[in-house]
C-alpha cells in the first residue's frame, strides 16, 4: 500500500515539475479553430517527455504550414485529429486522402512515455511502424487506456477543452474521415506573439 502511494506521488511530482517547465510561452502552443467549434485552444507542449516531437510541432507551426489544416478524423467519445499539412488543407481537401499525408519532413522516432492518455491528452498520430509519426496529432475527448505507452504524448490542453469537445463530428465515409471539417485556422507559438 505505502510503495502504491509512493510510486503515484514519484508521478505527480514528475507530472507537475513537467507541467511548470511546459508553462513558458515557448511552449505553449495556440490553435484558432473555426467552423461549428469556434474559439482557442491552448495546448502546453512538454520537451522534457518528447523533445524531438515537440521541436517538430513548433517548426511546422512556426513555418505556416499547420494553418488552413481539418480536423479530418473526429471520433465520438475517443478523438479529434489533425495536422495533415499535405492532404489535409482545407483549399483543395480530399476527404478521401485526409489522413494519409505528412509533412516533407522525416519521420520521427518515437518517444513513447509512461504518461496516460486522459482528457485533453495531445499525442501524435503514426502508421503501424512505431517510428512513423510525422506532423498530425490528435487531442482526447475521454480517457483511452489502450494508447497508453504506444502513441507518443507531446502535450496537454490547458486552456480551450470545450473548444476541443465541439470540434465536428459530421458525416463520415469508408475512412472515418468528416465531410465539410472544423479547421486550425491559425496555429502558433504563444512566444511568437
Amino acid at each position: 500500500m505505502i510503495k502504491s502511494i509512493n510510486i503515484y506521488a514519484a508521478i505527480f511530482l514528475f507530472v507537475s515539475s513537467i507541467c511548470m517547465e511546459a508553462a513558458e510561452p515557448e511552449n505553449i502552443l495556440m490553435i484558432e479553430v473555426e467552423g461549428a467549434s469556434n474559439g482557442i485552444i491552448e495546448i502546453e507542449l512538454l520537451p522534457m517527455v518528447a523533445p524531438l516531437h515537440v521541436e517538430r510541432i513548433k517548426i511546422l507551426a512556426r513555418d505556416g504550414l499547420y494553418n488552413d489544416v481539418v480536423f479530418h478524423r473526429v471520433i465520438e467519445g475517443f478523438m479529434a485529429q489533425t495536422g495533415d499539412v499535405k492532404f489535409g488543407k482545407v483549399e483543395g481537401y480530399k476527404q478521401r486522402y485526409a489522413g494519409q499525408g505528412g509533412s516533407n519532413y522525416p519521420n520521427l522516432k518515437s518517444e513513447f512515455s509512461d504518461l496516460p492518455y486522459l482528457e485533453g491528452t495531445v499525442g501524435m498520430a503514426r502508421a503501424q511502424n512505431p517510428n512513423s509519426a510525422n506532423s498530425q496529432f490528435f487531442i482526447m475527448f475521454n480517457r483511452s487506456p489502450n494508447l497508453d505507452g504506444k502513441y507518443t504524448v507531446f502535450g496537454k490542453v490547458i486552456n480551450g477543452q470545450d473548444v476541443v469537445n465541439n470540434i465536428k463530428r459530421g458525416s463520415m465515409n469508408d475512412n472515418g474521415s468528416v465531410l465539410n471539417p472544423d479547421i486550425m485556422k491559425k496555429v502558433w507559438i504563444k512566444a511568437d506573439k
